[in-house]
């Protein structure tokens, strides 16, 4: 099987290159220097020639527009990555018999629900990024691939730029941080969602049938859940660093884009179907710190 891996260079992306390698032949689409493509993912016209170049079985989108306030300014850009590219992929798949893997978002919910969010909840994006995500998973599945779409969220690791590596700089840095409280959702390590990935791909079956029937969307998250202060509260504990920590509502902490309040996803539909157990968000943690 020849698996073609967009985002590669992501943290998502960087994982995956490990877990999808022994799946088949793995061909990352990267625009860095020894690359095996040559590709910027915003210029659609050469994400369809190197399709046709590679001609995968199998294609794993890692890469997405992220920059969540960025986004309330640069919407063309963020609809073409977000929403753009997965309609392409799906065109392209449903045209050549090939299977997608697809990642989105929490972020396609408003966030007022009270418990966690299950897979037939109505959606109801409250931000540009949310919103670009969610065409983008719509575009995927009206294309008639065999498509799977895990939903994943508050994304962290050891690489690139997020709320882990903000959170021990700053802490380095100060001797108090307030930090939002009221937003509650599972802190998920880019580790699990590439082992979780190369999981679910290998027990999906090949038989067309069967691939077609499990298509749809998936929430891929740990067990358990806090706050974006609790989550730098443990992340300030498990370093024995000792800076001070304040809670504070997001009403004191404005943003360009809006939040979802609750962020929670249930995983009971993916650990069924894949015959999966998701580890709890503070065990990824620890794990995640103790990495070499």
């Amino acid at each position: 099987m020849k698996i073609l891996l967009l985002g590669a260079n992501g943290q998502v992306g960087w994982e995956l290159q490990r877990t999808l390698s022994v799946l088949g032949e793995l061909v990352t689409a990267e625009r860095t220097p020894g690359a095996d493509i040559a590709l910027d993912n915003s210029d659609l016209t050469r994400v369809q020639a190197a399709l046709d170049s590679v001609a995968p079985d199998m294609i794993v989108n890692a890469s997405a527009y992220t920059a969540v306030d960025k986004a309330e300014e640069e919407t063309e850009l963020a609809t073409r990555l977000n929403a753009g590219l997965p309609g392409l992929i799906g065109t392209w798949a449903a045209r050549h018999g090939a299977r997608v893997l697809h990642y989105s978002t929490d972020y396609v919910f408003d966030g007022a629900k009270d418990a966690p969010y299950v897979e037939t909840d109505p959606t109801g994006p409250i931000n540009v990024y949310g919103r670009t995500k969610l065409a983008g998973d719509e575009a995927l599945l009206a294309s008639g691939c065999a498509a799977l779409i895990l939903r994943v969220s508050w994304v962290y690791g050891m690489r690139g730029q997020n709320f882990l590596l903000t959170m021990r700089r700053l802490m380095d840095e100060r001797d108090r941080l307030t930090i939002v409280d009221d937003q509650i959702g599972a802190p998920t390590w880019c580790r699990t969602i590439a082992q979780v990935t190369s999981n679910v791909l290998s027990k999906w079956p090949a038989d067309r049938d069967r691939q077609m029937a499990l298509r749809g969307v998936y929430h891929l998250a740990p067990s358990g859940s806090t706050s974006w202060f609790g989550f730098a509260t443990a992340i300030r504990d498990r370093l024995g660093l000792e800076c001070d920590l304040q809670p504070i509502p997001t009403s004191a902490y404005p943003t360009p884009a809006a939040r979802p309040l609750n962020s929670r996803m249930d995983a009971a539909r993916l650990e069924q179907t894949f015959g999966l157990a998701m580890p709890s968000w503070d065990a990824d943690l620890q794990r995640c710190l103790a990495d070499p």
